[in-house]
């Protein structure tokens, strides 16, 4: 049987499986905030993973700023991109935070639908 799962991976690399609301909201916050410890691009970032064990993976990335990047992987170790990554720019965080709430509630079309800017 297949087993869906989601993982957020904070700014400070920490995972955490299956997170709450609260924990996504207080990941969005540390990033927006500029409390969140920056990559070696000067950038801070956090990720929220939803999969599958045996196949496909999707994750929305939110940076400083509110850039965001979807992309949709053929499985957890990234090998085959099933669509190019796809972009947003200033995205507030309560709308950084309904996508996050849709790919935890696997609704990716929705996600999807998303004016999206062309990579």
């Amino acid at each position: 049987m297949t087993q869906a799962w989601v993982v957020l991976t904070r700014a400070d690399g920490r995972e955490v499986a299956s997170p709450t609301e609260a924990q996504l909201a207080t990941a969005l916050a540390e990033v927006y905030d500029g409390a969140a410890p920056a990559d070696d691009d000067g950038a801070a970032s956090t990720v929220l993973r939803f999969g599958y064990d045996d196949g496909l993976m999707y994750e929305v990335e939110v940076a400083g700023g509110g850039a965001i990047r979807f992309g949709e992987w053929s499985d957890r170790d990234c090998e085959i991109a099933l669509a190019a990554p796809r972009r947003m720019l200033a995205l507030g965080r309560d709308e950084a935070l309904q996508l996050w709430k849709w790919l935890a509630l696997r609704q990716v079309a929705k996600i999807r639908s998303q004016p999206w800017l062309p990579d």
